[in-house]
């Protein structure tokens, strides 16, 4: 494995919408990044149960794959508020920790998706122990820069690695060296994660995350070109510790 550092940490607090930058993070074994996809948006019933909380398929909520318009909004949240902006401008603020609060979003949020909406919109928070990650295990998502780059040859031009929507980014490692790493674990200072899976992509990855323009057949090239949309690997934590911007990247 080539010398390789974390240059970007990322959690989704509202699944869909915007990431928030982290300088640094604690993470907590067999845990995903504490707040990430902490809720999800609900589109029509979803048959999410909070008393049973368990994964179900992203297309029940708003999401990347079917709804890119979501890519055009700016969000913030902070201390329990979400922020959201349209065309630079101030959309909404409200409390997520209130039912009033979630109200306010569904309204906002509903006549935004307009035709859209396959039935009443449901801010939903996860309860203790659940994330709406696409997995339903505790995991951390991992993007390599290097296969972004690859990506970005195969497209002929850039690709924000932002589509791909990853936790923990790093550099330094070759074009589809995590592909390889499932089974084996990585060592970031004190903290141990095993690598778990390869991430499959979808169609939210066709969606420019600043344009919200469904623009690069992302999956498709994939397919066409390896025989396998796989970018980006899933890790679980097994040694706890905070990790940050910056921190080398090694295979134990």
């Amino acid at each position: 494995m080539s010398a390789s550092r974390i240059v970007a940490l990322r959690r989704y607090p509202v699944k869909g919408l915007s990431p928030e930058d982290l300088a640094s993070v604690d993470l907590e074994a067999g845990r995903p990044i504490a707040g990430d996809r902490a809720f999800a948006v609900e589109n029509g019933p979803s048959g999410f149960d909070p008393a049973r909380p368990a994964k179900l398929p992203k297309t029940r909520f708003l999401c990347l794959m079917r709804n890119a318009r979501l890519a055009g909004l700016r969000t913030r949240y902070d201390d329990g508020r979400l922020t959201i902006e349209r065309g630079g401008e101030l959309a909404i603020e409200a409390d997520l920790g209130s039912r009033d609060g979630r109200e306010q979003v569904e309204a906002w949020l509903s006549d935004f998706m307009g035709e859209e909406r396959r039935g009443p919109l449901q801010v939903l928070p996860a309860p203790q122990g659940h994330t709406f990650s696409d997995t339903a295990r505790g995991v951390v998502s991992i993007i390599s820069h290097g296969s972004v780059a690859a990506v970005a040859d195969m497209m002929g031009r850039p690709v924000d690695p932002l589509r791909f929507r990853g936790n923990i980014e790093i550099a330094g490692a070759d074009a589809w060296a995590e592909l390889g790493w499932v089974g084996r674990e990585l060592r970031i200072g004190d903290v141990r994660l095993k690598v778990t899976d390869r991430t499959v992509r979808c169609a939210a990855t066709e969606v420019d995350p600043t344009t919200a323009e469904r623009d690069l057949p992302i999956p498709r090239t994939l397919m066409k070109t390896l025989g396998h949309a796989d970018c980006g690997v899933y890790a679980e934590v097994v040694a706890p510790g905070r990790i940050a911007v910056g921190d080398t990247v090694e295979l134990a």
